[in-house]
């Protein structure tokens, strides 16, 4: 089985505590995933975030309905958490968010492995469009960040 990595790192202009606090609620994806995937979360809200929360999504990948179900599979606040794949598209997906304060700033990291079924196929369509698409929506992730940051400085200068 091919395994694929994807790492992105963001500065986010907003103190660590504030960053957690954002990635600690799962109703935030949406906010941090494209509309083209229709993304919507199946669980009820608030979710309470510890090792062995389970989370239903659901979504469209090019169109086609998909469910996916992920589980918090490490949960350590301040510093990183993991969801990873139980039910969806992927063979395997293991997604690693992690933080660290920089003064009044916080550097983020994402690290996602992944794996695609149908073995050869998976891999010739990988390289044709899932590693493009992935990429995007991590992109689309960075730029979301940027609102988070705006709501950050507005939040201070009203207090």
């Amino acid at each position: 089985m091919a395994t694929y990595r994807l790492e992105e790192e963001t500065l986010i202009d907003a103190p660590l505590d504030r960053v957690f606090d954002f990635f600690s609620r799962a109703e935030n994806l949406e906010k941090l995933t494209p509309s083209s995937l229709q993304f919507k979360i199946l669980t009820k809200l608030p979710i309470e975030m510890n090792v062995g929360t389970l989370i239903d999504y659901r979504l469209k990948i090019r169109g086609v309905p998909v469910k996916w179900r992920t589980e918090i599979t490490a949960w350590e606040p301040q510093s990183r958490f993991i969801d990873s794949q139980l039910k969806g598209p992927y063979k395997k997906w293991v997604h690693e968010h992690r933080f660290k304060a920089e003064g009044n700033k916080t550097r983020m990291w994402d690290t996602v492995e992944y794996a695609l079924p149908f073995g050869p196929l998976g891999t010739i369509a990988h390289w044709l469009f899932v590693k493009k698409e992935v990429s995007q929506i991590f992109g689309f992730r960075a730029d979301a960040l940027r609102q988070v940051e705006q709501d950050y400085r507005r939040d201070a200068s009203q207090s």
